[in-house]
């Protein structure tokens, strides 16, 4: 493993995961999905007290993946290996978290459609940044 190629790989899935789910999130329709919630998701003024943990949970998250990848045959083109390891990393995240919260939480089916979609995309893309910008030790 290249520790410092992981964390390259890791800051730069990290910035990309912020600029997706403030797209995927922020900036669509599935804001108003979220408001329809109040009770169970907090406020963008709420957030404000709390955003530092939310970064370094995906900070530690990204790492966890970069060195994840890095454990990963790379006999193949990064591209090849980040898709499928993005779609994994998606899968994973929507079986444990988007349906699970909708089976733990009060929140509508069209919530966790949109909601699984926009991870598994999302996921599918940090993968791939991962990916491209991982590189292992020379042999």
């Amino acid at each position: 493993m290249n520790p410092p190629s992981i964390a390259l790989a890791a800051l730069g899935a990290t910035v990309v995961y912020f600029i997706l789910g403030g797209l995927f999130f922020a900036a669509s329709p599935l804001k108003l999905e979220f408001m329809q919630y109040p009770a169970v998701y907090r406020s963008q003024a709420d957030m404000k007290s709390v955003w530092p943990i939310g970064i370094v949970g995906m900070v530690l998250s990204m790492v966890a993946l970069a060195i994840l990848y890095a454990m990963l045959y790379h006999g193949q083109p990064p591209l090849e290996l980040g898709v499928r390891f993005g779609l994994l990393v998606g899968a994973y995240s929507v079986g444990s978290f988007v349906l699970h919260n909708h089976v733990n939480l009060n929140i509508g089916l069209r919530l966790t459609i949109g909601q699984a979609i926009a991870y598994w995309v999302q996921w599918t893309i940090v993968g791939v940044v991962i990916a491209e910008i991982y590189r292992p030790l020379s042999a």
